[in-house]
């Protein structure tokens, strides 16, 4: 790919997939985290850039802070998730689609150096890390 081919992304986007590439496999931060951690924007911004620009991370590991599977991508998600070894927590058979959520007290990353989640079967070898490349 030449330099003419790699797509520019807007600053804060780009600041936000900066973010998306350091959180650990099998851990996850909450769009709120994501600002937080900018000290810029909020949610709803990380949420924007995710939606337009967060192909080309590993997007399944920035999500909802209630827990609940990214809607339309839940299936493609929970693979990332058991690949990687993410903390889930099971929901009950009225539950909507019946899909687990993420366990966030175990989940949820606070920028601290890469560590396993608690009673993870993660590998924390980095693998589903993807390509910035669209």
């Amino acid at each position: 790919m030449t330099a003419e081919e790699i797509p520019e992304y807007p600053e804060y986007a780009e600041r936000v997939l900066d973010v998306a590439d350091l959180i650990p496999p099998g851990r996850v931060m909450t769009y709120g985290d994501v600002a937080e951690w900018l000290g810029d924007g909020g949610p709803r911004q990380v949420g924007r850039a995710m939606a337009l620009y967060g192909g080309a991370v590993p997007w399944w590991r920035v999500v909802r802070s209630d827990g609940r599977l990214l809607p339309g991508h839940e299936l493609r998600a929970l693979d990332h998730y058991r690949e990687e070894g993410t903390p889930l927590r099971q929901t009950g058979n009225r539950a909507e689609g019946h899909l687990p959520r993420l366990d966030m007290r175990r989940a949820r990353w606070d920028g601290s150096p890469a560590a396993p989640p608690e009673d993870s079967a993660g590998t924390g070898d980095g693998a589903g890390t993807e390509d910035r490349t669209p």
